[in-house]
């Protein structure tokens, strides 16, 4: 059923696709936007939204979630994921790519990212056309990286043959195994199992060599070093066909964050040393990181009220996503519509999805956002699967008043209640 048009009236219009920044007026119909302009007339049977003047943006797009959380996602403005294949089952088959893509259905656009080998055991490469027949956007490596360097190769030959951007882990899994932190004074006086930064470094200029060789794009799932982001942009002026993405974590916090074994700072990759944390933050603000993404992975209370090293790593990440984000502009660190492009034109060009646009013809996927509104992460009121994150507490601001997807409203403010 077609939804009825929609009015939104005197929104400030940031769309990143066209640099425009202005109060206008944005007609909605027929699932797509019909358009932008001026004192626009309502039609017969619109309803009429007063933005006020706040922001309305194209809706996010989480560009590297490991669970459909529809709550979770909509209280973000979340209107397109990127799902990994590290499900149960992986995603290595195409009716389970299928099954995916149907999951968010009707309040989330889920986009498969098919696994690169079967089980993800990194040894046989999985049927990446019928996958991509059967709607994955992209293949990837899931939460590991492939070991097997010729297997790496194949590879990227047979998903650039395609079409398809490979999306890689970028640890050295024999440098990473077993590590639950990273090299360095705080991993010490803790006594954790760690790994040396560098394991980053080595398989991000693997790959950036091996994906040369095969003349296939690669994109990098989350880069977390000073060194990482100097091959990255290194790599960028060189001309390589390469993007990458990070995550609020490893842009807000460092390894002091895991003072006092505080399990929700466990992840993967690891948390880094400050001087690691700022390099991040510079390379997401000068586009060397292409995207901003929740690297969204709610886990239970019995997963993380675990000893440190026990704990299962990841954090529930999709709901404070943009706030968290806004928080980097608030501080002077990032420009809001440099952060508008990493949540919603930066994945949108890479995976070939409709999105990350507001411009007559473009599919209507909205965020009414009020940037300065505050509130606090509190791990018990986040909706979703889960609260597991290493900001709670923290008083943010950002919160969501409309979301739509496909001309269909969903209404509601953002979490903190």
């Amino acid at each position: 059923m077609i939804p009825p048009p929609l009015l939104l009236r005197g929104a400030r219009l940031l769309d990143p696709a066209s640099g425009r920044n202005e109060v206008a007026d944005l007609l909605v119909a027929e699932r797509s936007i019909a358009a932008i302009g001026s004192a626009l007339s309502a039609p017969a049977g619109a309803r009429t939204v007063d933005a006020g003047g706040r922001l309305l943006l194209p809706a996010l797009i989480d560009s590297c979630t490991f669970r459909t959380d529809i709550a979770a996602a909509s209280a973000g403005g979340i209107a397109t994921c990127l799902l990994m294949p590290d499900q149960s089952p992986p995603l290595d088959d195409p009716a389970l790519i299928e099954r995916a893509e149907r999951l968010g259905k009707p309040r989330l656009w889920v986009r498969p990212l098919a696994a690169a080998t079967r089980r993800l055991e990194g040894r046989e490469l999985a049927d990446l056309a019928l996958m991509q027949e059967a709607g994955a956007v992209g293949v990837a490596t899931g939460r590991q990286a492939i070991a097997d360097s010729a297997v790496m190769l194949r590879l990227l030959r047979y998903a650039g043959g395609l079409g398809l951007v490979t999306v890689t882990h970028p640890e050295d899994p024999w440098l990473a195994a077993g590590a639950v932190a990273t090299e360095g004074e705080m991993a010490t006086r803790l006594g954790l199992s760690a790994a040396p930064a560098a394991a980053e470094a080595i398989a991000i200029a693997r790959d950036l060599r091996l994906a040369a060789l095969a003349g296939a794009p690669l994109h990098i799932a989350c880069v977390t070093t000073a060194e990482g982001v100097d091959l990255v942009r290194a790599a960028k002026a060189a001309g390589a066909d390469v993007t990458a993405a990070t995550a609020p974590p490893y842009c807000l916090l460092s390894d002091m964050a895991l003072a006092g074994y505080r399990s929700f700072a466990r992840l993967s990759p690891p948390l880094r040393t400050e001087a690691d944390r700022r390099a991040v933050v510079a390379g997401l603000a000068d586009g060397t990181i292409d995207m901003l993404a929740s690297r969204h992975d709610p886990r239970s209370s019995d997963e993380k009220r675990l000893p440190f090293a026990d704990a299962a790593p990841g954090d529930a990440g999709a709901a404070t996503l943009l706030a968290l984000g806004l928080a980097l502009v608030h501080a002077g660190a990032l420009r809001l519509e440099r952060l508008v492009e990493a949540l919603t034109l930066a994945p949108a060009r890479r995976f070939g999805l409709p999105g990350g646009r507001l411009e007559a013809g473009a599919p209507a996927d909205l965020l009414l956002l009020d940037p300065d509104a505050p509130w606090r992460i509190d791990e018990d009121r986040l909706p979703g699967l889960a609260g597991n994150t290493p900001f709670d507490a923290l008083p943010v601001q950002g919160r969501v008043a409309l979301l739509v997807k496909g001309g269909d409203i969903l209404v509601g403010e953002g979490p903190g209640g």
